[in-house]
């Protein structure tokens, strides 16, 4: 019946209808999804890969519009601002940081209040702002004198008003992408029925296709964009992300009437401190025998939330205090949430316990990730970058990171997917637990590559050189770059899909907000760790593992640190994962029992079994 499986309330006319097409030909959506109109999505008219495909360009153009700004913003501040080098990599830092924070805000607002697609075009509609009202600045006011911001001509003072603008500016834009990224991931997840055999698979390709236009449209800013700002064109550079940025929003307008929709469901930050509150009070109250015993909603009342209802769960019984009934409760049971939780509102808290042991595990890897556009830059200005008369920019070299993401998801995809599938005899393959860890052991060979490469160079470092520069090709970095690529597809595209399939309905885009706080996380982490790690070996007159001079300092031995660190943080996730408990949602009982156990490694695999 259509009202108790689309969680919907529906006329009775259309009730009787929806039934009848329900038995033939099976039309509706049955997650629970909506059109433009509010109305239950029906399958064939709307969600499906045309809409996710206007979602996917979507994503590949305004990554190619924010990373146009991104990508040569430290330069940016040094040439045009006349900022030295430690005051502009400071200020990238915060300006980086600031984005992934932005995303819990666009976050909480589309849960809570807007739903994504409103999100989604508030935030794009602010990113053009900020890209528009930053080109107009650079022409108007920065770039002056004309020609300026290039390797050799410094631009003139300018004044607080001027500076204050374009700062003005570049935070519009991290709020407009900070706000957009965690709602598009999951905008673009809803238009697959979960619960249809057929879409749920294009559901899953559609995480590994979303990584891949990001990382596509970083790859023609880091290039094309990357070099007309690096010789001063940077008016034709921000205008390109600019005009990037408005066919984007076009596009994804363009699609409205083809979307499918999840309505918000309210304010969860009310709906925890509820559960926490009651269970409180109910701390010294007798447990139930049997989870039927406690406070739910019935169908028909559940369906004016616009999501699906969560069964019980073992674990942090303390919390389902919150759902038991007493006396008092009986006569007011729906006017008191303080003193009285459903057992769906008491689960989306035990479901975000659950998330945190393993989004604090990725954190580390983020460190890992973060390497690539830094030390890896660094490592290889001090290498061999010609290549007969040609001369290789050391931070193009992420181009490497790029094509490794784009050939690990087709060889996913097309290769190891199906060849697992048929070694395991399960038609899911690995799960998203499973790739995690996957990621993390291939994370722990990328840095030990780079150690090791590391110890090379030092040994052909040219010692008679005024420079002091190392002989050997900065080609030697490409392992390095391709195995972080590697590890991108399995954890970070497996953190999407984890957070997306384990989140309620009401907190997805947290759970896709999650994702880039882990990001954001490790960059703090990473520059925390650098500083730590250089007070401690700059001790007794030594120059430190990271100098000024890296030809003096011991990059290696921070290389393997982290490798150590890794290897140290999958132990921790392992164990972890082996204690998470999947969540459970009414209609999906083929999944309700599937809790995922992390068995053992052999060999550098790691193997997760379904129990």
């Amino acid at each position: 019946m259509l009202g108790a499986d689309n969680k919907f309330p529906m006329k009775k006319e259309e009730q009787e209808g929806s039934e009848a097409i329900n038995e033939h030909g099976d039309e509706w959506t049955m997650d629970g999804s909506v059109d433009f109109k509010s109305r239950p999505a029906r399958r064939g008219k709307s969600g499906g890969w045309l809409a996710a495909s206007l979602v996917l360009v979507n994503q590949g153009l305004a990554t190619l519009a924010f990373f146009g700004v991104g990508v040569n913003l430290v330069i940016f501040l040094t040439r045009v601002l006349q900022q030295d080098n430690a005051a502009a990599a400071n200020n990238v830092s915060k300006w980086t940081g600031t984005v992934y924070l932005f995303s819990l805000i666009g976050a909480f607002l589309s849960d809570s209040y807007w739903g994504r697609y409103k999100t989604c075009a508030i935030f794009q509609i602010i990113f053009v702002v900020g890209l528009v009202m930053l080109s107009l600045t650079s022409s108007l006011f920065l770039l002056k004198p004309s020609g300026c911001g290039d390797e050799h001509t410094f631009c003139e003072p300018h004044s607080g008003f001027k500076v204050g603008l374009f700062y003005l500016s570049v935070y519009l834009v991290a709020l407009g992408n900070g706000g957009y990224q965690p709602n598009i991931t999951t905008f673009g997840a809803d238009q697959f029925d979960e619960q249809d055999p057929t879409e749920v698979h294009s559901k899953i390709s559609f995480f590994s296709y979303f990584y891949l236009a990001l990382n596509l449209g970083s790859l023609f800013s880091n290039t094309f964009l990357g070099y007309f700002e690096n010789n001063g064109s940077w008016a034709l550079g921000f205008w390109a992300s600019a005009a990037s940025a408005m066919v984007a929003l076009v596009l994804f307008l363009a699609g409205t009437r083809q979307y499918r929709h999840f309505l918000p469901s309210g304010n969860p930050l009310s709906r925890v401190s509820q559960v926490i509150v009651a269970a409180a009070r109910k701390w010294d109250a007798d447990k139930p025998s049997t989870s039927k015993e406690l406070y739910e909603l019935g169908s028909k009342q559940f369906a004016s939330t616009g999501s699906r209802k969560l069964l019980h769960t073992e674990g942090f019984k303390f919390l389902d205090g919150a759902a038991i009934i007493q006396a008092k409760d009986e006569p007011t049971l729906q006017s008191h949430p303080w003193h009285l939780c459903t057992v769906t509102q008491v689960e989306e808290l035990k479901c975000v316990l659950r998330l945190l042991p393993i989004w604090l595990c990725t954190i580390l890897y983020s460190v890992v990730f973060t390497q690539m556009a830094s030390l890896f830059v660094e490592q290889g200005a001090v290498m061999e970058t010609n290549i007969g008369s040609f001369q290789i920019p050391p931070a193009s070299m992420s181009a490497f990171d790029i094509l490794s993401v784009a050939l690990f998801v087709f060889l996913y995809r097309r290769v190891l997917h199906p060849l697992a599938c048929r070694l395991t005899g399960n038609s899911s393959g690995p799960t998203e637990l499973q790739r995690m860890g996957v990621g993390l052991v291939i994370a722990i060979i990328a840095m030990t590559s780079a150690g090791t490469v590391e110890i090379y160079r030092l040994k052909h470092v040219c010692k008679a050189c005024i420079n002091e520069e190392s002989s050997m090709s900065i080609l030697w970095q490409i392992p390095q770059y391709m195995l972080i690529g590697a590890s991108e597809v399995f954890m970070y595209v497996g953190q999407l899909e984890f957070f997306n399939s384990q989140t309620p309905d009401g907190l997805k885009s947290f759970g896709s907000a999650l994702c880039m706080t882990s990001i954001s996380f490790g960059n703090y982490v990473s520059s925390l760790l650098v500083t730590i790690l250089m007070d401690i070996t700059k001790k007794g007159g030594k120059p430190g593992w990271i100098p000024d001079n890296l030809n003096k300092g011991h990059m290696d031995r921070f290389y393997y640190l982290l490798a150590l660190l890794t290897a140290a943080d999958l132990a921790v996730y392992i164990i972890c994962a082996k204690w998470y408990k999947s969540i459970k949602i009414e209609g999906k009982e083929d999944e309700a029992d599937d809790d995922y156990e992390i068995d053992d490694i052999e060999s550098g695999d790691l193997k997760v079994s379904v129990v």
